[in-house]
C-alpha cells in the first residue's frame, strides 16, 4: 500500500511539474510579448487593446484571436480589406510585421491572445515557422 501511495505521489508531482513548466513558458513568452506589443502594435490597437473605433479593431475579447493560423499569417503578411471583429466591420490596412523574428511573433501573439479577457492556447515557435514558409 505504501508503495502505491508513493508511486501515486510521484505521478502527481510529475504532472504538476509539467503543467507548471508549460504555464511558466507561456508566462515568459507573454512577458516578452508585452514589450513587443508596446513597441509595434499599441499605436493602432492602443495600449489597452481596445483599438480605435471604426479604424483599428479591438483585441479585447476578440473573436478574431481564436484562429491561430490566421493571426500568425496576419502578423507576417499584413491584412487589407474588410474584416468583422466582435460584430463590427473594419476596413483598414495592417502592414506586415515580417521584420519580427519567429519567436517575437509567437511572443506578441501569446501576449495578445492571453490578455484583455482572451484565453487561447500557447502559440509555438514551430507554428510561426510553418506559416512563414
Amino acid at each position: 500500500m505504501n508503495n502505491k501511495i508513493f508511486l501515486l505521489c510521484l505521478l502527481f508531482t510529475g504532472v504538476f511539474k509539467i503543467l507548471s513548466a508549460q504555464e511558466n513558458t507561456l508566462q515568459k513568452s507573454m512577458t516578452r510579448g508585452e514589450n513587443i506589443y508596446s513597441a509595434n502594435c499599441s499605436s493602432c490597437h492602443m495600449p489597452t487593446g481596445e483599438g480605435l473605433g471604426g479604424a483599428f479593431p479591438p483585441l479585447v475579447n476578440s473573436n478574431w484571436l481564436k484562429n491561430q493560423k490566421q493571426i500568425i499569417g496576419v502578423v507576417i503578411k499584413g491584412l487589407e480589406g474588410e474584416i468583422k471583429v466582435n460584430d463590427e466591420v473594419y476596413n483598414a490596412v495592417m502592414p506586415p510585421f515580417n521584420q519580427l523574428s519567429d519567436q517575437e511573433i509567437a511572443d506578441v501573439l501569446n501576449f495578445v491572445s492571453n490578455s484583455w479577457g482572451n484565453k487561447q492556447p500557447m502559440i509555438k515557435l514551430e507554428q510561426v515557422k510553418a506559416e512563414r514558409k
